[in-house]
């Protein structure tokens, strides 16, 4: 004799599956970025803010952190990312917008200057932190990270331009690595992203 199943079984064994498989994922929650949990170092640098001061990523711990390499002079890339970071933050409720701080770390350091790197940053918003460091110190955070940079040669002015990745890294409160933000997502995906990441403490 053979049986048969109907396709309401078949919907309902479908349905069954798919909430095993999603009890064996480590982050259930549905993020519009890519989620990077457990698949990247925790925040870590040791770099110079804007004031010429040594910082590390233990001065702002408690917050959730958006970190995005980048330098002064590019022409596309950083000014709309950070203008984008900025916004978002803008439009976060409060508390929330309190707790999210932008990270834009220059790895143009022979050009930005912690004081050219303030200006840079504050024209944007007073959520991004600015920071960079000795060339040495910059290959080690990206690389710790995943990506690189690159310098072009300079032109007849000695102008150059510099290769860097267009990705946003987020960080919880504790310093996990728990996002990766590509360029195509929207204003509203992210806000919905952060929102959902301070509501888990």
């Amino acid at each position: 004799m053979i049986s048969t199943i109907s396709t309401s079984g078949i919907r309902l064994f479908a349905a069954l599956m798919l909430a095993l498989l999603a009890g064996c994922s480590g982050d259930q929650q549905n993020w519009n970025a890519k989620s990077i949990s457990g698949l990247m170092p925790e925040l870590s640098y040791e770099l110079t803010d804007t004031s010429g001061k040594t910082v590390t990523a233990e001065d702002t711990d408690g917050n959730i952190r958006l970190m995005f390499f980048g330098f002064t002079s590019c022409p596309d890339i950083c000014p709309t990312t950070l203008q984008k970071l900025a916004r978002v933050v803008k439009n976060l409720p409060e508390p929330t917008r309190q707790d999210v701080k932008i990270i834009f770390v220059s790895v143009d350091p022979e050009r930005d200057t912690p004081e050219r790197i303030k200006s840079y940053v504050e024209f944007f918003s007073d959520s991004i932190i600015g920071l960079t460091g000795s060339e040495k110190n910059l290959r080690e955070l990206s690389k710790r990270y995943r990506t690189t940079f690159g310098y072009e040669a300079p032109n007849e002015d000695g102008n150059y331009d510099v290769s860097h990745s267009s990705a946003v890294y987020v960080f919880d409160r504790d310093g996990e690595a728990r996002l990766l933000v590509r360029p195509g997502q929207s204003t509203e995906a992210l806000i919905a992203d952060l929102k959902a990441l301070a509501s888990q403490g």
